[in-house]
């Protein structure tokens, strides 16, 4: 039964062993809005965690860092591939079906990734106006359960340098498997060094 899903950015910086100080003030809000989502999820105490991200190193370890000590549940990882993003949302569609459908137990689903890095001039790949256009859409769209300009979101800003699409489609796809209707509230959404930030819970 899958109990809880979120959204979460994966800048390093957000580990206190890499991020300094100032770095920890710039992304207060994105630090707090995990914080309460690593909460909410260890009170519900599911057994099975699963983590979906492009990356794989920090993408899985950001997460996983605010988990609030939830050491006892079952963490599945899957590494995104550069597939269309509708192909990300097929497979989570058939990933629920093929491992998550018959478990009896709690299940968290977390999708890493950051929005575009292009949202100011010394960001990691310089400004591109697509950048916060893309941003301010996919936020939007979570917003209105608009699935499908998600999915094509890729297409109409291709400059727009983010990395979480595939992610994010992967966990809506299993949603979508599950047959579960959602609404997004979305805790917070910055981009103090260039590089958007989303943290949003989908409720059900």
């Amino acid at each position: 039964m899958i109990s809880f899903a979120c959204l979460s950015p994966h800048p390093p910086l957000l580990l206190p062993d890499i991020g300094t100080a100032m770095d920890k003030i710039a992304v207060a809000k994105t630090i707090g809005s995990l914080e309460k989502l690593g909460k909410k999820m260890a009170a519900l105490q599911p057994e099975t965690v699963v983590i979906s991200s492009p990356h794989p190193d920090w993408g899985f370890n950001v997460p996983l860092h605010f988990l609030a000590g939830d050491s006892k549940a079952n963490v599945k990882t899957r590494l995104c591939g550069q597939d269309p993003p509708k192909d990300h949302f097929n497979e989570g569609i058939a990933y629920y079906f093929e491992k998550l459908e018959n478990l009896p137990e709690k299940i968290a689903l977390i999708a890493s990734g950051d929005l575009s890095h292009r949202l100011k001039k010394d960001g990691p790949y310089g400004f591109h106006e697509q950048g916060p256009k893309f941003d301010a859409k996919l936020i939007s769209s979570l917003q209105n359960k608009d699935v499908s300009t998600i999915i094509e979101l890729e297409d109409e800003f291709p400059e727009a340098g983010q990395c979480g699409l595939r992610s994010f489609c992967f966990l809506l796809g299993i949603l979508e498997g599950a047959k579960i209707p959602w609404l997004v509230d979305i805790l917070s959404y910055e981009g103090p060094f260039g590089v958007g930030y989303l943290v949003a819970e989908l409720l059900f």
